[in-house]
């Protein structure tokens, strides 16, 4: 048995500590927001946070989160998450949407950090993060338009 804070909101699971976060948050957990993409870190379909940080859950062992609280999107809030979520909306990032739960935790990880990103730091942070639409214009304008509405 292994103990998870997710989402604020602590939890016990019982499964192989070797197993990826991605699944025991999918198939324990019922937070099907963080998809599965690749498999090997590749993609960032599966990005949720760690601590506050951006990390890939398909490649997180459960076993190595120890204490870390974990946040997917389904649980991410606060200033930046809605700035984020608005620009997403407003400017029509989504195509498909298969891959916007991780690009979206990437672009807040971002913000978190650096409240006046250039292109190439949004390119840098959301490099691994693949949309097989091709939106990423839209989500680079999202990005700025998002630290706009912070600033």
């Amino acid at each position: 048995m292994l103990k998870l804070t997710v989402n604020g909101v602590a939890h016990t699971v019982d499964a192989d500590p070797e197993m990826p976060l991605l699944w025991a948050l999918r198939d324990h957990l019922n937070q099907t927001g963080t998809k599965y993409g690749c498999g090997i870190a590749q993609c960032g379909a599966c990005t949720v946070h760690l601590d506050g940080q951006p990390v890939r859950a398909c490649q997180t062992r459960i076993g190595d989160i120890g204490a870390a609280k974990i946040t997917t999107i389904e649980g991410v809030s606060g200033k930046v998450a809605d700035a984020v979520r608005s620009a997403w909306r407003g400017l029509d990032v989504v195509q498909c949407g298969y891959c916007q739960s991780g690009q979206i935790m990437s672009a807040i990880g971002l913000l978190s950090e650096n409240a006046k990103p250039t292109d190439a730091d949004i390119d840098g942070a959301m490099d691994g993060n693949v949309c097989r639409c091709g939106t990423y214009q839209r989500i680079r304008a999202a990005i700025h338009e998002a630290a706009r509405s912070l600033a």
